[in-house]
Parts: C-alpha cells; structure tokens; sequence
C-alpha cells in the first residue's frame, strides 16, 4: 500500500515494464525487490539465491529473463566490474563504481552527467557513465596485507 505522496511501486515497475512492452509478473517484482533490497551489486546466482527463499518454484532461466526485462526498462543497470559474473545495480543516477578487490564490495560514486571534471575529447557528448575503480576499501586498507 503506498503512503500519501509516494508511487506505488508496483504500479510503477508495471508501467516501467510497459514502456518497453513487458508485462508485470510476480516473478519480475521478487528480483526487483531482492535487488533493491539490500543494493549491494548482486549476481544473477545471488538474486536467484534470494529470490527462491520467498519464491521456491522460481527457476534460474526465470531470473535470468526477469534481470533481462529489468535492464531492458531502465530499472537495474547490468555491471561487469571483473572477469566473473555480471552484477546488477539499481542506481540508475550517474555513478561509477569502486570494487574491493579484497573483500568484494562494491561502492557506488555518485557523478554529474555533465561534470567536467573527467577529460573526454573535444565534442565528445556523454549519455552515461560505465566506469569502475579497482582497489582496497577502507576496511580492507586497513587490515596487513597478506
């Protein structure tokens, strides 16, 4: 139910999903949820992982073609930050990403769409940002080097 002033968000992920010709499912709204849930850059097994625990007949082919439909609508922004598995964010604002390389933790930076702080060649004009950060997190720095 929403609250006075706020977008049901069903409602809203429905005409999301509808601006790009899919329909809402139960399916689609449990990995949008587990996604917003604790944003934390999580893979598709992850989501699949959390989802089945309030889904159980969810199927991985299922997250697979629901985090598709999400991508596809603007709601999550799939992310390669390594080699491994793609991981999906719901930050749709522009923002670059710094990954721990030791923990794995993946932080988000928020960015001006136009800033010119980040040299780019003459005439060149940005429609989003792709970029990630490798390095230490501050818990990590912390800690001796092994």
């Amino acid at each position: 139910m929403a609250t006075a002033g706020h977008k049901n968000p069903e409602r809203s992920l429905t005409e999301k999903l509808n601006t790009v010709g899919f329909r809402f499912t139960p399916q689609r709204q449990q990995v949008y949820d587990v996604i917003l849930q604790k944003r934390d850059h999580p893979t598709a097994e992850e989501v699949f992982i959390r989802a089945k625990r309030h889904m159980p007949d969810i199927s991985h082919a299922t997250v697979y073609n629901c985090l598709d439909a999400l991508v596809k609508c603007g709601l999550v922004r799939q992310v390669q930050l390594q080699r491994g598995a793609s991981r999906y964010c719901p930050n749709m604002e522009e923002h670059c990403h710094y990954y721990c390389d030791s923990c794995g933790r993946v932080f988000d930076v928020q960015l001006q769409k136009d800033s010119t702080s980040m040299p780019r060649p003459k005439g060149f004009h940005v429609d989003h940002y792709d970029i990630a950060a490798h390095g230490r997190c501050a818990a990590c720095s912390a800690k001796p080097i092994d």
